[in-house]
């Protein structure tokens, strides 16, 4: 009986400690709870390639075909099942809705309770509020999508990447001064492509950023650091 009790309270400890994801999500977007998983794309790597290997190949992730049917759909819900979060993989099903016209191109869930799902289960991840922003300006929803890319800005990244592709929103969105905020942190972090500055200066919204100036008062440059390779 006591070895029952304590089983019990365990159990108990364990639900009042876990996430309130329930209290987060809508019912029709489902429980996050998965028979492997959830687990967090930017943490768990040690999980991750066991999924990649059999459902997010490089055939699903460009919505070419699937693994497990025709179609990509079944493996992105799979790998969005396991890996709420998966950036490369809500970044597949945004696209593969904008190019069915479906809210919902794959088994499970709509495009938007995906975007909730990963949104729910890391609210500290800046990529997932910013391709939720990406999906809402696909929407046509302008001001919901700048609500994300400003909640995405306030998170703490130093990516080049992350900087690179939230200016581009920002840039859909018609909001230029935040665009170019964007793109002098990206290519201050030393971001290759020179497409989100080609766009402002066409659009005549392109100033180079201020000068740094050292402790004596002169300008100096300033190195960036080794690019990442754009995942977005």
């Amino acid at each position: 009986m006591s070895r029952r009790i304590l089983c019990l309270g365990f159990l108990f400890g364990a639900m009042l400690s876990s996430p309130g994801w329930a209290d987060e999500l809508p019912f029709q977007c489902g429980p996050l709870s998965n028979a492997y998983g959830p687990y967090d794309y930017r943490t768990d790597l040690s999980k991750l390639n066991i999924v990649e290997i059999a459902h997010f190949t490089s055939d699903v992730e460009n919505l070419r075909k699937g693994v497990q049917s025709v179609r990509p759909g079944p493996d992105l819900n799979y790998t969005l099942r396991a890996f709420p979060n998966h950036h490369r993989a809500l970044m597949s099903i945004v696209r593969l809705g904008a190019r069915d016209k479906s809210d919902k191109p794959a088994t499970g869930y709509t495009v938007e309770c995906f975007l909730m799902r990963a949104e729910a289960f890391r609210p500290d991840d800046p990529m997932v509020k910013l391709i939720y922003g990406i999906h809402l300006l696909n929407q046509g929803k302008s001001k919901l999508a700048l609500v994300k890319l400003d909640d995405a800005r306030e998170l703490p990244l130093e990516s080049p990447n992350f900087f690179y592709n939230l200016g581009l929103a920002y840039f859909s969105a018609g909001h230029y001064d935040r665009a170019l905020t964007s793109a002098h942190k990206a290519y201050a972090l030393g971001f290759p492509l020179p497409g989100l500055r080609d766009k402002l200066k066409r659009a005549g919204k392109w100033k180079d950023p201020e000068p740094v100036l050292s402790d004596e008062g002169e300008s100096k440059e300033v190195e960036p650091p080794k690019a990442e390779k754009p995942s977005l």
